[in-house]
């Protein structure tokens, strides 16, 4: 529950604007660099990237036999690390101090609904026996060419423990969530077709607000504007029908076309959502911030929201290594979590061989977040990935 126990009844949706990102100071607000040792090898043969841990339905940590179960999107190692994306699976891992134990693939394939899974995110219940998980299924089945198509999921399993660690039993069938409407979100995904240009209805987190209301967040399009810079935070709530989609929570009309993985916690009576975006996905006629994290607060669950740090930056990518790491989580501890996505390089490599080189896939160092009120901040110095 919210420590100030403070719940919004409507949602206020929140634009964030050019003038907002306009304020950015290039010079503040990055996180530090970190090198290709700093990342561990957690599966050879793969690249690993989005990731994330198993919580409570109250939004805190899960913590299961000495660790946390962290799912983590993953693919077999290709001469172009883009193709990843194209057969991407969820992986289970159990992680205790440093050491990340895999358990294999986290759906039957048999029951994936999609060609390929993208990122989501998954509560354990209060007796620690069942997982649900909500992620996004991508693709048709049966689909001859490579499709953008995107739908939100869920389903629930046993989580069984034993010698070997932890084992999910007993998958129920997916069941959509629920479903781009063409008045809110828009349906149509394809874009332009290339990195960048897609559009969305993806990422799905649940969100349980001090009042017992369940929400799921999700990154999505807006269908009711001509510009291709057409980014929101999409924003549903379980009703007695099942979830019912509500008007966007942020919008980023005109200014940026990607806002990926959403999330809320609630910390010193506050709340506040965050996203990431990429600095290839702000429309380039107007100010671009940099690939990093970027978030608003509350003072109540639905707004109304203040950017963070007057800009909604909360940091971005180093300038010597602007594409050093991707896909942030704040946690409730604070801790960020990442992958290490191309560190080491200063511009974005053009072919094949160079991005293979060039990508990492990984976990990243994890950072540390101070939070007062509007303003963001790292702790100075970062610690090589342990989630004790």
């Amino acid at each position: 529950a919210s420590p100030a126990g403070k719940v919004q009844l409507t949602m206020i949706p929140f634009s964030w604007l050019p003038e907002h990102v306009a304020a950015i100071n290039a010079q503040v607000n990055r996180s530090p660099v970190f090198k290709r040792s700093a990342v561990p090898d957690i599966l050879s043969g793969y690249d690993v990237w989005d990731h994330w841990p198993v919580l409570r339905e109250n939004g805190t940590i899960a913590e299961v036999a000495g660790g946390r179960l962290v799912i983590a999107l993953a693919a077999v190692k290709a001469a172009d690390p883009e193709e990843r994306h194209q057969i991407a699976q969820m992986r289970l891992f159990h992680v205790i101090g440093a050491n990340w134990h895999d358990h294999g693939t986290l759906l039957p394939p048999s029951i994936s609904p999609g060609t390929r899974e993208w990122a989501g995110s998954a509560t354990l219940s209060p007796d620690g026996n069942r997982l649900k998980l909500f992620f996004t299924a991508t693709g048709q089945k049966g689909d001859i060419a490579v499709s953008f198509s995107q739908r939100l999921f869920e389903s629930e399993a046993r989580l069984c423990l034993d010698a070997n660690g932890p084992t999910l039993l007993e998958w129920q069938q997916p069941r959509e969530s629920v479903a781009p409407d063409g008045a809110l979100y828009q349906i149509e995904m394809a874009g332009g077709g290339e990195v960048g240009t897609i559009k969305a209805f993806r990422d799905p987190f649940f969100f349980r607000d001090a009042s017992g209301h369940d929400y799921l967040l999700f990154t999505a399009s807006d269908p009711t504007i001509s510009s291709a810079w057409n980014g929101v935070i999409g924003i549903a709530r379980m009703g007695v029908d099942g979830w019912q989609l509500l008007p966007p929570l942020v919008c980023a009309n005109d200014l940026n076309n990607e806002l990926e993985r959403p999330h809320v916690i609630e910390t010193n009576g506050m709340v506040y959502l965050f996203w990431s975006t990429q600095e290839k996905v702000f429309n380039p006629d107007g100010p671009i911030g940099p690939t990093g994290l970027y978030g608003v607060v509350a003072d109540y669950w639905g707004g109304p929201w203040r950017p963070l740090n007057g800009t909604g930056l909360v940091f971005g990518n180093p300038q010597s290594a602007p594409f050093q790491a991707y896909s942030f989580q704040v946690l409730p501890d604070l801790s960020v979590w990442s992958f290490a996505d191309m560190p080491e390089i200063l511009a974005a490599p053009v072919g094949v061989e160079e991005r293979r080189a060039a990508f990492l896939g990984g976990p990243a160092p994890v950072l540390q977040l101070q939070l007062h009120g509007n303003e963001a901040r790292l702790v100075d110095v970062p610690r090589l990935i342990d989630v004790r």
